[in-house]
C-alpha cells in the first residue's frame, strides 16, 4: 500500500505540502493533464531538493504518481519511506530492462502516471538520457513536460507532447519549453539535447 491509497493521510499530506510550498515562497503552475496514463519529465535535476518539491506538486495536485528514484536510495531505512511515498527504485546500469518493463507496466494498467527525471541524476551529464522517450513512444502514451523553475520558484505542468517515433523532431518542441527554465544549480544543469545511451527495447 502507496500513501495514495491512504485517503485521510494522503489529505493531510497534501496540505503539509501547501504549507511546505507557501513556506518556501513557491507557487504551481498549470493544470493537470486529463489522461489516464502518460511519462512525465521531472527537469531540471540539480538538487536533492528537487525530489521533495516533486513529492509536494505531486500531493498538491493529487496526482497518483510513480516517481522514478535511484535504487541506492532504497537502502535501509529510507527504502520502505521512499516506496509507500510511490516511488519506484531504478538500477541505471540496465536502462534497457527499465524500459522494456515500463512500457509492460503501461500495457498493463489502465492508469498509470510515470515521473522520469531525463538527466537520471542530479550532477552534471551532458545529455540528457531517452529513456523516458523511449517509453512514452514504446507505449504510446504522451509526455507530459513538468518542471521546477528556481529562478521564478514556480513548479507544475507545461505542454504535453505525444511522441511520433522522431526523436530529433520531438526533442527540438521539448529543448523550446525547458530554455528559459533553471534548476537550483544551473552550472549543474544538463544540455537539453539527446545521447544514444538507450534505444528502444526490441520487438516481441
Amino acid at each position: 500500500m502507496t500513501i495514495h491509497e491512504t485517503i485521510v493521510i494522503r489529505t493531510l499530506v497534501r496540505w503539509l505540502a501547501l504549507l511546505v510550498f507557501k513556506c518556501a515562497g513557491w507557487t504551481s503552475e498549470g493544470r493537470k493533464p486529463d489522461l489516464p496514463r502518460y511519462v512525465i519529465i521531472a527537469a531540471p535535476h540539480t538538487s536533492n531538493w528537487d525530489f521533495i518539491f516533486t513529492l509536494c506538486l505531486a500531493f498538491i495536485y493529487r496526482l497518483n504518481a510513480v516517481i522514478m528514484m535511484k535504487d541506492a536510495w532504497f537502502r535501509w531505512p529510507l527504502g520502505p519511506l521512499f516506496r509507500w511515498l510511490g516511488a519506484l527504485p531504478i538500477d541505471r546500469s540496465g536502462a534497457n530492462q527499465v524500459v522494456a518493463q515500463s512500457i509492460a507496466k503501461f500495457h498493463q494498467r489502465d492508469r498509470l502516471v510515470l515521473v522520469v527525471p531525463p538527466s537520471g541524476t542530479r550532477k552534471r551529464v551532458l545529455h540528457w538520457k531517452t529513456g523516458f522517450y523511449h517509453i512514452a513512444n514504446g507505449a504510446g502514451v504522451p509526455i507530459v513536460l513538468g518542471f521546477l523553475d528556481y529562478r521564478r520558484k514556480v513548479g507544475g505542468f507545461g505542454p504535453v507532447v505525444q511522441p511520433r517515433g522522431d526523436l530529433d523532431a520531438d526533442m527540438a518542441v521539448i529543448r523550446a519549453f525547458y530554455r528559459d527554465i533553471s534548476g537550483k544549480y544551473p552550472l549543474k544543469e544538463s544540455q537539453q539535447c539527446i545521447a544514444p545511451s538507450v534505444s528502444p527495447p526490441a520487438a516481441g
